[in-house]
């Protein structure tokens, strides 16, 4: 029994190997998972099989991403509902600033998910669907939450091909360049990247030490190309972004 038990510890720790490896990259299929963790791409298959029963990870066109019951382990789960609740409400504050439509956002795998947002006011406004999946490369909020994303989702988001939606969707070579300035200055900007016209500003949003999800003002150039709309918005995002980590830190009635 006691030489059985090395074996029993190795194959443990596999598993726990291939499921945090699941967990950290967000999406990723069996070769990448084999090449990473140094097993076969047989045995992580055997793996997988094993952890999909469980519900830990779930398997979506040969890519694997986190399932429900790892995303409750992890608080990922309770954390977006939580967000879910507070951002009305934040996001209000941001329209009342600004104007213009606000947007909450968080990462899922290779893709960004607009889990909350309050329209602009104005007839002619920018908006998205709740639920909506948004490319991680495009856009201000988006691109937030790609530059402090984990290193093996950056490389396979910059490694892949990237879509362009219109002609000033970024290349590759400006995305790293603008990566680097959000992890320096802590927002993006952008213009015209994913929607023809549109301007948007966003700010991370940091709660134990990590971004849990980015908070994103758009709206046409006609009205938010001005450096005092600029101003405004930055001062109502960075406003917003504070409320929020205090919101989702605080441990709440007893």
């Amino acid at each position: 029994m006691t030489r059985n038990q090395p074996g029993a510890q190795t194959s443990f720790e596999r598993g726990l190997a291939i499921m945090m490896c699941i967990a950290s990259r967000g999406e990723v299929s069996i070769a990448e998972i084999a090449d990473e963790v140094g097993v076969p791409a047989s045995t992580v298959y055997r793996y997988a099989k094993s952890l999909r029963k469980l519900s830990l990870i779930e398997e979506h066109h040969g890519s694997y991403t986190a399932g429900w019951r790892l995303l409750e382990l992890s608080g990922q789960h309770l954390t977006h509902t939580k967000l879910a609740e507070l951002g009305v409400t934040v996001l209000e504050s941001i329209v009342e600033g600004t104007s213009e439509t606000a947007v909450m956002t968080v990462r899922s795998g290779l893709n960004a998910i607009c889990l909350r947002q309050v329209v602009s006011p104005h007839q002619l406004r920018y908006s998205f669907q709740i639920n909506q999946l948004l490319p991680l490369h495009a856009g201000a909020g988006q691109r937030v939450l790609l530059a402090y994303a984990p290193e093996q989702v950056i490389a396979k988001v910059m490694g892949d091909r990237m879509a362009r939606y219109t002609e000033k969707t970024l290349s590759r070579h400006d995305l790293a360049q603008q990566l680097a300035r959000i992890r320096q200055d802590g927002q993006a900007t952008s213009h015209g990247e994913l929607n023809p016209g549109a301007i948007a500003m966003a700010q991370p949003v940091f709660a134990g030490g990590e971004v849990i999800c980015s908070l994103t003002v758009a709206g046409p150039e006609t009205r938010c190309s001005s450096n005092a709309w600029k101003h405004r918005a930055t001062l109502a995002l960075r406003a917003a972004a504070n409320e929020l980590t205090d919101a989702v830190e605080s441990p709440g009635p007893r």
